[in-house]
């Protein structure tokens, strides 16, 4: 199993809905800042609609740290449409959500379930050099949380401004961080 950190985000180009209107997204979208690709199973399902909102309720912080959010999953951008115009709850998302009815995206980032047609839960945040920095990929019955992803994307952030420091566990944005050296080796 070959890992995905550090490995360049591939060239796409779908179908998205956001903010009432389709548009279209493409890797040059991505380019020069943040991005945070959230992949979940299905519109109209039970745990999805509660990340989403947790997303959505989360997401001016996210954008005032210079990231954008990009929820993905197999469904058409039709079917993105109906679901926010049916769901009060998807009605807070001003994010893009992209459709990916190909599962081309889900497989290229390696969470696409063949038999099923959709997408294990997966989180991947993405400098702006295009390279995923943090993946997470959860079973299809656990929900993620927002406060700890946005936690993570401080830490990377701080981690690519501040080259020769680390982020230890637990790490809050103020928190003190960790320079590696010999001289810590056997003394945390």
């Amino acid at each position: 199993m070959e890992t995905i950190i550090n490995s360049q985000v591939p060239e796409f180009k779908v179908q998205a809905f956001q903010n009432g209107n389709f548009k279209t997204v493409t890797s040059e979208d991505i380019k020069g800042k943040w991005a945070i690709f959230f992949f979940y199973p299905a519109d109209f399902t039970f745990v999805c609609p509660t990340e989403l909102v947790d997303m959505a309720e989360k997401y001016s912080k996210f954008q005032e740290m210079g990231v954008e959010i990009y929820s993905v999953s197999t469904d058409s951008h039709f079917v993105h449409k109906a679901w926010h115009d049916a769901s009060e709850s998807i009605r807070k998302i001003k994010y893009p959500m992209l459709a990916d009815p190909t599962g081309a995206l889900s497989r290229a980032f390696g969470v696409m379930i063949e038999e099923d047609g959709m997408a294990y839960r997966g989180t991947f945040v993405v400098n702006p050099e295009g390279k995923i920095k943090i993946a997470e990929i959860h079973d299809n019955g656990i929900g993620r949380n927002a406060d700890e992803l946005l936690r993570k994307v401080e830490a990377a952030q701080f981690v690519a401004a501040h080259p020769n420091e680390v982020c230890p566990a637990k790490w809050k944005k103020g928190d003190a961080t960790l320079k590696p050296s010999i001289d810590l080796v056997g003394k945390i």
